[in-house]
């Protein structure tokens, strides 16, 4: 099998832009990606970032990674969160026996969705667990395939597992989505199309090979540096990315304003404002440094890591996160001061 570049997956996503954009009212009054749009993230592999060569998957290095969602949340912050969610989820195959890993993602429409832990049990039975529980949502759940449950494990007695360290022994269990139960509650203003439902299942047997311990170090089943990096570094870069895809849009958009608006009274168009010129640039410094400080967090923790590259991750996750934030504030701020009654995307 040849490998595809790295760089033909950010064209993908560029490309596919257009098509997001056009079904963007779909999506927020739909609250789901509609079939045709999960379709084209399909074909172009776009689920599937972070899936393992061996099994089919591109394995893209984080920073390149992060670069194809932020492309993606340019056009559609909800699509850019789904495939954020769904790719985090596939590095659990990395975990898994290959057998199994197929079984579950081998499938074009091999997606797999989960929320955080929630009010659940999993007991130990011969041959897997039994599993009974609620999860408060799943980001991508309408579209998926399979679902995942956090949950700790109980012995056969009913008393907890625990770990050597005195803490609960963890497991994330797989199952294929038509075992649960959705409750449709995501009626929310940002996000809208992740169509982040919640589920529950009720004694829902999972056999152990379907299931991989929530350890600091897992027992990897392939090879390659990026399984050492783990789903929940993944996450932060990847939502970091979401961010700034997001806060990038919202600059453009208000550039392209900026460019032809004349504020009420005024003589002239905000572009020609010194005052509008100088908020621009630091705008756009600040998001460029946002940007800067994210990829070079994540090089640096591809290098190995540790707490400490760990913590630096996050710091710039959620600093692309606060830039996203500022962006809005600065749009918004600066459209109402100018009396502008046009609406920003």
């Amino acid at each position: 099998m040849t490998e595809t570049p790295v760089t033909e997956y950010l064209e993908r996503a560029r490309e596919l832009g257009p098509d997001l954009e056009a079904a963007a009212d779909e999506i927020e009054r739909r609250r789901e990606l509609p079939e045709p749009i999960v379709e084209a993230l399909i074909d172009r592999g776009l689920f599937r970032l972070l899936l393992p060569r061996l099994l089919g998957g591109a394995e893209l290095p984080p920073a390149a990674y992060v670069q194809v969602i932020e492309e993606v949340a340019k056009h559609d912050a909800s699509a850019a969160w789904c495939l954020g969610q769904a790719n985090g989820c596939v590095m659990t195959a990395a975990l898994l026996d290959p057998e199994v890993a197929r079984e579950i993602f081998g499938d074009r429409r091999g997606i797999v969705a989960w929320g955080p832990p929630g009010p659940a049990e999993a007991r130990a039975v011969e041959g897997g667990y039994r599993l009974t529980g609620t999860w408060s949502f799943a980001s991508g759940s309408h579209h998926a395939t399979w679902l995942g449950a956090h949950v700790a494990i109980l012995g056969e007695d009913g008393s907890p597992q625990l770990r050597p360290d005195g803490g609960p022994v963890m497991r994330t269990l797989l199952f294929r989505k038509a075992s649960a139960k959705f409750s449709d509650i995501w009626h929310v203003i940002g996000l809208r199309g992740t169509g982040s439902d919640s589920y529950t299942v009720t004694d829902l047997f999972v056999p152990e090979s379907h299931t991989v311990l929530r350890e600091a170090e897992p027992k990897l089943r392939q090879p390659g540096l990026l399984y050492a990096f783990s789903s929940s570094n993944m996450y932060s870069a990847g939502f970091g990315g979401v961010a700034l895809g997001i806060a990038r849009s919202t600059l453009d958009a208000f550039i392209e304003l900026a460019r032809d608006k004349i504020p009420r009274g005024a003589k002239r168009t905000l572009r020609d404002d010194n005052v509008i010129q100088s908020q621009v640039a630091q705008s756009e410094a600040r998001l460029r440094a946002a940007r800067a400080l994210l990829l070079g967090a994540i090089e640096e923790a591809w290098g190995g890591v540790d707490v400490e590259r760990r913590t630096g991750l996050r710091l710039a996750a959620t600093h692309a996160a606060m830039e996203w934030q500022e962006q809005r504030r600065f749009s918004r701020t600066t459209r109402s001061s100018a009396a502008s009654a046009t609406s920003i995307r």
